[in-house]
């Protein structure tokens, strides 16, 4: 069966964009030119993505307007809006919970989960998270969207491994 991982970027606070929804704080301390790139080692595994809608339209509109970043992908984009699916981005008003137990039970590799809070927040609430790839960035901001807001039950984790680097930590748990 396809494992489900989310793997996303938080502020050392915890939250995953500013009160406006912007992203432009996810970058290290500035200075540590490691190349590290969890990124491409993780992707290695992933043929599917889901996002909602305002994640989506942040890529498109804000962070690579110019080209689909993830055309390696099949991307479920789960929205209410009405917009044309193409072969690799496929809108959806599904449940994500009914999309991921659909998706979990076909082949493929594994799932990333991309954001935002709210897709995250249905899908930890049923727990159908396998996999939790936390970077932690160094930056308070104090206010903003949350990624674990509304949680309803605890959720016990392992940790596998940590990555420092710039000034960020990745951490990285499976579920217990």
């Amino acid at each position: 069966m396809r494992k489900i991982s989310l793997f996303i970027a938080m502020s050392l606070d915890g939250y995953i964009a500013d009160c406006k929804g912007g992203v432009d704080w996810l970058e290290g301390q500035g200075g540590d030119h490691e190349n590290v790139d969890s990124y491409s080692e993780f992707v290695k595994n992933i043929d599917t993505i889901l996002m909602g809608w305002n994640t989506y339209h942040q890529i498109v509109t804000e962070l690579s307007p110019k080209e689909w970043i993830y055309n390696d992908f099949t991307t479920y984009v789960i929205t209410h809006k009405e917009h044309a699916s193409t072969e690799k981005i496929r809108f959806t008003d599904s449940s994500p919970v009914d999309l991921v137990k659909r998706l979990k039970t076909e082949n493929g590799k594994d799932i990333w989960i991309c954001g935002g809070a709210n897709l995250v927040g249905q899908l930890v609430n049923e727990d159908l998270i396998d996999c939790y790839y936390i970077t932690v960035i160094p930056t308070l901001l104090g206010s903003g969207i949350r990624l674990f807001e509304n949680a309803v039950h605890e959720i016990k984790l392992k940790l596998l491994r940590t990555q420092s680097y710039n000034g960020m930590i990745d951490l990285v748990y499976m579920r217990r």
